[in-house]
């Protein structure tokens, strides 16, 4: 088994990626297969976790490149700019993690929250897409 136990720059060239659902990026010790059949262990310092397009290596100087699993998500879409910020809110404090781009808010599928912002006047359907949430405000972007 491959052990990965650091982080390297996000433009350095890979020999393979990884796949992962958003539940197993948060975690920082797991053992999965690469793309390539590779069985690997990681060993990350202690509160990381694995942002799509991060790189990871080990003492054997291998370099694997993280991507994002797409997983069954709910889409909420609105062209109204003050009700996405209240859909936004609500959402948010209710603690998920959400993914938040151009009038389009995406979360882990969850009937109890589509209904909420079906009722608040968003368009909700289900997709599955790969799933980048926000890193939140006190979390670095970058390792």
């Amino acid at each position: 088994m491959l052990k990965l136990t650091d982080f390297a720059p996000a433009e350095t060239p890979t020999e393979d990626s990884l796949i992962l659902a958003f539940e197993t990026r948060q975690k920082s010790r797991f053992s999965a297969c690469t793309e390539g059949g590779v069985k690997v262990g990681l060993f990350l310092p202690r509160g990381s976790s694995l942002r799509s397009n991060a790189v990871i290596t080990g003492p054997e100087n291998i370099h694997i490149r993280i991507h994002a699993a797409p997983e069954q998500v709910s889409v909420g879409q609105t062209e109204d700019a003050l009700l996405f910020a209240r859909s936004c809110y609500h959402l948010g404090n209710r603690h998920i993690a959400l993914q938040i781009l151009p009038n389009e808010v995406r979360y882990l599928r969850d009937h109890v929250l589509d209904h909420m912002l079906i009722t608040l006047g968003l368009t909700v359907t289900h997709e599955r897409l790969p799933f980048e949430p926000e890193a939140g405000a006190y979390h670095s972007h970058e390792h």
